[in-house]
């Protein structure tokens, strides 16, 4: 299905943008213009971007993944400056 019109974009071209950021970077934050540029295309009129939304909010991969982390020190020890 063509999402952009402007720029002949399609969902598949949508998906495969997305999985290849992530497939490269998996903390990527993947923003609709990072798609375009990713596709080697800019938005023109910007109609599609509702549409665009929906197709990247479809795709498993446009999510962060979430990674646990060790918990940080908050307690942080004073320095005296000995003399």
């Amino acid at each position: 299905m063509i999402v952009c019109q402007c720029q002949n974009v399609s969902d598949r071209d949508i998906d495969a943008a997305i999985n290849w950021m992530r497939a490269a970077d998996a903390g990527a934050v993947i923003t609709p213009g990072r798609i375009y540029r990713a596709l080697g295309k800019r938005a023109e009129c910007g109609g599609c971007m509702p549409q665009l939304v929906a197709v990247m909010r479809r795709n498993a991969n446009l999510e962060v993944p979430v990674t646990p982390t060790a918990p940080r020190n908050n307690n942080r020890q004073e320095q005296h400056d000995e003399r």
